[in-house]
């Protein structure tokens, strides 16, 4: 695609790419429990998420968290503790399987009924590029109004699939400027 950056900060500009800051946007407001998952509270909020109902512990497995459930329950009961590589795989199974949960609730709320999102776009930051190798690029607005394809590829942790359907669902549509926004600070919306 036209545009698309080779050897971004090379004279000093920082940020993410656009459909990073996207997916940070959604895990924040899909709600995660905030207690660390080291700390036991954090480690039974997340097991009992994960093993309330046949549902989420069919969703738990499929997610890569299999151990018996006299594991499960010695967890819990606060007998034995999970391994670090344990701990890696709750706390996996515990994001993808919220993700899923909560995907359906925030694709009803940023469509709005075909009304949309306003999406805020912050652009990268300059401070340390020379002054004769920086561009204009202003703080930008746009209506997005197709979230299916993003809120599916973030639920799903397709980064690929993620960055195409950011770039050809919404970026694209700031018009011939888009290029300058594939690298931002910060994206912007509420749901």
């Amino acid at each position: 695609m036209p545009e698309r950056n080779i050897e971004f900060g090379l004279y000093g500009a920082r940020g993410v790419k656009g459909h990073e800051a996207v997916a940070r946007r959604l895990d924040a407001l899909a709600g995660y429990v905030a207690t660390p998952i080291t700390v036991r509270r954090g480690l039974l909020a997340r097991l009992h998420y994960l093993t309330r109902t046949e549902h989420s512990r069919r969703a738990a497995r499929e997610a890569g968290l299999t151990v018996t459930d006299r594991t499960l329950r010695a967890w819990l009961d606060g007998r034995r503790l999970p391994s670090p590589a344990n701990l890696h795989r709750i706390e996996t199974a515990y994001r993808t399987v919220r993700r899923h949960n909560v995907a359906r609730y925030l694709l009803a709320r940023l469509n709005r009924e075909g009304r949309g999102t306003r999406v805020e776009f912050h652009p990268l930051n300059q401070s340390q590029v020379p002054r004769p190798r920086q561009r204009v690029l202003e703080y930008r607005t746009l209506n997005v109004r197709h979230w299916d394809r993003i809120v599916r590829a973030w639920a799903e942790d397709d980064e690929a699939a993620l960055e195409d359907a950011w770039v050809s669902d919404a970026v694209v549509d700031l018009g011939s400027e888009w290029g300058q926004y594939e690298y931002v600070t910060s994206i912007g919306f509420a749901a």
